[in-house]
């Protein structure tokens, strides 16, 4: 069903790109990226404001979903790009997603993963919801926490993977 929704678009075919050539490039892929983050937050925070119980947690995950993917090939960290990277480049590219203790830089996105970082912002979901009680004003707090919930886990990924791909562009950099 969520398939269906007119926002959904296809993950980008960036098969070619595989990380930002320069700093330039990736600040602008960290600044389409954020643009993204907060479109996405607004189709979130509209979701949280419907007085349905469970909707909000079904579009924030596949909102999320789509989002983290669409992130990691913005920045050309998901698994097939990093696949296709020299095995030297690949291994350092690992060790620093590791080093980083990043759970979605560079990895297949599941729903049990989505549901175990939406649990982290565990009093915002609880929040979320109890404010849903009170008519009008309270959809309206609870929109703006699932907005605020979103963009700030949105943003948190995006800085993560710029400090991947600066990591690798260091590594390139001295690999030239």
């Amino acid at each position: 069903m969520l398939d269906r929704l007119p926002w959904r678009k296809p993950a980008r075919q960036t098969a070619g790109v595989l990380l930002p050539a320069s700093d330039t490039a990736l600040q602008a892929v960290r600044l389409r990226c954020r643009q993204m983050v907060a479109k996405r937050a607004l189709l979130s925070a509209g979701a949280s404001a419907l007085p349905i119980m469970g909707v909000d947690i079904a579009v924030d995950i596949h909102l999320l979903s789509r989002l983290i993917e669409d992130i990691n090939a913005a920045f050309g960290l998901t698994p097939q790009q990093i696949e296709k990277l020299q095995p030297k480049l690949r291994i350092a590219t690992y060790s620093t997603i590791v080093g980083l203790g990043s759970t979605l830089v560079g990895r297949v996105v599941t729903r049990e993963l989505l549901l175990k970082i939406l649990t982290r912002s565990g009093v915002k979901v609880v929040s979320k919801n109890a404010t849903r009680l009170v008519p009008i004003a309270g959809q309206m707090v609870s929109a703006a926490i699932g907005f605020s919930a979103f963009r700030a886990i949105g943003n948190k990924h995006i800085e993560a993977c710029v400090q991947v791909a600066e990591q690798m562009l260091k590594m390139q950099d001295a690999g030239k």
